[in-house]
Parts: C-alpha cells; structure tokens; sequence
C-alpha cells in the first residue's frame, strides 16, 4: 500500500477500527460492528462509506436485508485489515483514540528511521506545518514520539523519533506502506 492510500483510509475515525475488527471476525452488519467499536452512528456510517468508496469494502450480496445490508472485506480491503488490526494489537485501550486522529498513523509511519520535521513534511504531501507540528506535540505528549537534538548541525535541529508503542507501530506500518519517490 502507498502512503496516499494509507492517509486516505486514516482520513475517517472509525476506518481502521472498523477494518480490525472485520478482521478480527465481528460480524459485517452495523449493529455488531458498532457495538465492537464503540463509534457513534454518524460517524460510523461515514466511515462505513468511506471504506465502501475507497473499495475496501463492498456489499455481501445475497445476504442481509437492503435496510440491514452486511458488509465484507474485498481482497484490497484484507490487506488494510490485517495492518489495522496489527496497529490495534499494540495499542492500549486508553491510547486507542489517538489512532483515530487523521495524521497520527502517517507521522508514526514516517518516523519508520529518526527524522527532522522536513524530512517527515516530505514524506507527507498532504500535510500542513500546522497539522504536523500538532501531531508531532500530541504524539510527544503521550511518549510515542521523542524530540532530541542533532548535535552535528549548526543551527541545533530537532529530531524525532518514535519510541515505546509508537515505535511498535511505526515499525509496523512503515513495513507495510511505501512512500513515493521524488
């Protein structure tokens, strides 16, 4: 998987918890689905229809009512679910909402080797300074992430690096997603 893909499945909150818990063999209706994940229905039924869209997920067809329809994996879709249900394998319960944040698992996936702010800017196409430099602080906060210095370079940069689970993680996907050359 690229990152463009990877970033547009994290778009939505509820993506890879749904995407882990098909995997980890929750039935494909809503109400279980929902019940596993614990989402509320709004933003359930988004997240629903951005898998569906982005073809991860289609209609079982023949089963389920068309008000109650089940859902299945598509080949794409099993791929993303065995790396959603990895990631989710590795995080605690209290850590869960931080995957659900868009730009928590491409910084972790791009700090796969230490990296300055413009290497992972880079790495990252989509991203704003804005939006980077929050998530860089949450993941610092919550000690997935370590900020040090490069001592070799005048001016002093900052570095960063994934550590304790959001190192597991970074090493995780970093292995699963390819980033595109320039």
């Amino acid at each position: 998987m690229n990152i463009n893909s990877f970033v547009n499945i994290t778009a939505r909150a509820w993506s890879l918890p749904i995407l882990a818990k098909l995997h980890d063999g929750v039935a494909g209706r809503q109400a279980p689905l929902l019940t596993a994940t614990g989402a509320g229905r709004s933003a359930f039924g988004q997240s629903l229809a951005h898998l569906m869209e982005l073809e991860l997920l289609e209609r079982n067809p023949g089963h389920g009512h068309p008000l109650r329809p089940e859902f299945r994996l598509t080949d794409t879709g099993r791929v993303a679910a065995e790396l959603a249900h990895q990631v989710y394998s590795q995080a605690k319960v209290a850590d869960q909402d931080l995957l659900r944040k868009s730009w928590t698992l491409p910084v972790l996936t791009a700090l796969h080797s230490t990296g300055q702010f413009s290497a992972i800017r880079r790495g990252l196409p989509r991203i704003t300074d804005r939006a980077l430099s929050q998530s860089l602080k949450l993941l610092e906060d919550r000690r997935w992430v370590q900020r040090g210095i490069e001592e070799n370079s005048r001016p002093l940069r900052p570095v960063y690096r994934a550590v304790n689970a959001g190192g597991v993680i970074s090493d995780i996907t970093g292995a699963a997603v390819r980033f595109q050359t320039p």
